[in-house]
């Protein structure tokens, strides 16, 4: 559990580093766009392109990352009143829905990149997929993040969060 829980802090923490440096070429991309629209009358083709695959990129990483730290919604307060041994249950019921949701997103997503893998981004030259498998890795993030926790819950132990 100590190597798992170890790499997976370091997963999460680089999941956030992509979200957060996503975030930050967001901000630059629409600002540059902005300025060479209205200042330079000139704007660029790949902006809408560059902006759409980095908030995937955003989202996605930015939601594995808040499995691991348990930052997603729940209902703690609802959760809370009950008796120590529903809140392991309905832990672990949550934890296998991530589960479920992380191999759903892994198998969609993979199927999706490889159906338009030949296809290109008209006004960036790479491949459709691309826009696909930061959901494919955000999916196998979450499957990996989601086991831990369980595994946490049965040996009645916590998840220390990666930013802690």
């Amino acid at each position: 559990m100590n190597l798992f829980t170890t790499i997976n802090a370091r997963l999460s923490r680089w999941a956030l580093y992509i979200a957060v440096a996503g975030l930050l070429g967001i901000v630059a991309v629409v600002v540059g766009s902005v300025i060479w629209r209205y200042i330079l009358n000139d704007a660029p083709a790949w902006s809408e392109q560059v902006a759409l695959l980095l908030v995937i990129n955003v989202a996605m990483f930015g939601a594995a990352a808040g499995v691991r730290d348990e930052g997603h919604i729940g209902m703690e307060s609802l959760v809370g009143l009950l008796p120590k041994n529903f809140q392991f249950w309905i832990g672990n019921v949550v934890g296998l829905f991530s589960i479920t949701f992380g191999v759903a997103l892994v198998w969609g997503c993979s199927m999706m990149a490889h159906s338009v893998w030949s296809n290109a981004i008209p006004t960036l030259g790479i491949s459709e997929a691309w826009r696909y498998i930061p959901c494919v890795v955000s999916g196998v993030l979450i499957i990996m993040f989601s086991v831990e926790h369980m595994i946490a819950m049965f040996s009645d132990k916590e998840v220390v969060p990666s930013w802690h």
